[in-house]
């Protein structure tokens, strides 16, 4: 009884001390879509960080300056910006700025590899595209399929397993 007690004091003690502690968000949310670009991509850019104000500059350091807009939502400025077919892989800033001294900062990453399927001359195996398309691996669904299957299985095998114990005892 002591070993379960100190084993379950143990295991409560790593789990909250594993636990990272809760961060502040900044006045005004900055997104990034999408997170990891290709050169190539059209990156886009959406903040609430402006307030009620109904336009925004931002600037990145490969893809250059661009205009934030009203998006759909009211509060919501949005922007685009192509990355350069030779931008280099690694970590991108984008600088936001509003009227009257609104200044935001934000990261996201370039992969270096850009996206694109046999018309953009990447060649036939290109996965990216193909999977874009829908015509992706269907592994995971293989997978989920095996796997629901060995369950039905075991409850096939272990029901039948009792009917037979219950006949014989009988």
């Amino acid at each position: 009884m002591r070993f379960a007690r100190t084993g379950l004091q143990l295991a409560l003690a790593a789990l909250i001390l594993s636990a990272s502690p809760a961060v502040a968000a900044p006045d005004g949310d900055v997104r990034v879509n999408p997170g990891k670009a290709a050169p190539g991509t059209t990156v886009t850019v959406s903040t609430t960080a402006c307030g009620k104000e109904t336009y925004g500059k931002g600037e990145s350091e490969a893809g250059g300056k661009f205009h934030l807009l009203p998006g759909d939502r009211a509060g919501v400025l949005v922007g685009e910006f192509k990355l350069p077919l030779d931008a280099v892989s690694g970590t991108d800033t984008v600088t936001l700025k509003c009227p009257p001294r609104i200044k935001q900062t934000v990261t996201y990453q370039i992969s270096g590899q850009p996206v694109g399927a046999v018309e953009a001359g990447f060649g036939w195996a290109a996965g990216a595209g193909a999977e874009a398309d829908g015509g992706g691996s269907g592994g995971p669904y293989a997978l989920g399929a095996l796997l629901l299957g060995g369950a039905a299985a075991g409850v096939l095998i272990r029901t039948r397993r009792r009917a037979t114990a219950a006949r014989n005892a009988a």
